[in-house]
């Protein structure tokens, strides 16, 4: 998925920053009802890459726990783990897809898109 950046903020920007990782790996688990086996499972697979804090332990940011929650609505509907993440990557590139289209095919001030082919 996307990589998280490291750069210092002020301490006020962290409160709404999605990508901020503020929480524990207990936290986490605790927030998404699981285990950290199934937080370090998704590590493992390289779905997100939670950073760590000096002491070497990983912290999750918002973001990460939402791809976290929606591989583990997966797994609970009876999906096998490999399959979830690879579901939940499928959709976030579908998703970036769609923003782009979006973004490439409508010219600032249109509120419909161009026409095509004629």
């Amino acid at each position: 998925m996307i990589p998280e950046t490291a750069e210092p903020r002020p301490a006020a920007d962290k409160f709404d920053d999605d990508h901020y990782p503020a929480y524990t790996m207990g936290g986490a688990a605790e927030m998404l009802g699981t285990t950290p086996g199934f937080l370090r499972s998704l590590d493992e697979a390289k779905l997100i890459q939670p950073r760590r804090s000096p002491g070497g332990h990983r912290r999750y940011s918002r973001h990460q726990l939402r791809i976290a929650a929606r591989v583990r609505e997966l797994v609970d509907q009876g999906t096998g783990l490999d399959a979830a993440c690879r579901i939940v990557t499928l959709e976030d590139q579908l998703r970036e897809a769609r923003e782009l289209n979006d973004k490439l095919s409508s010219p600032p001030g249109q509120d419909y898109p161009p026409l095509r082919g004629v």
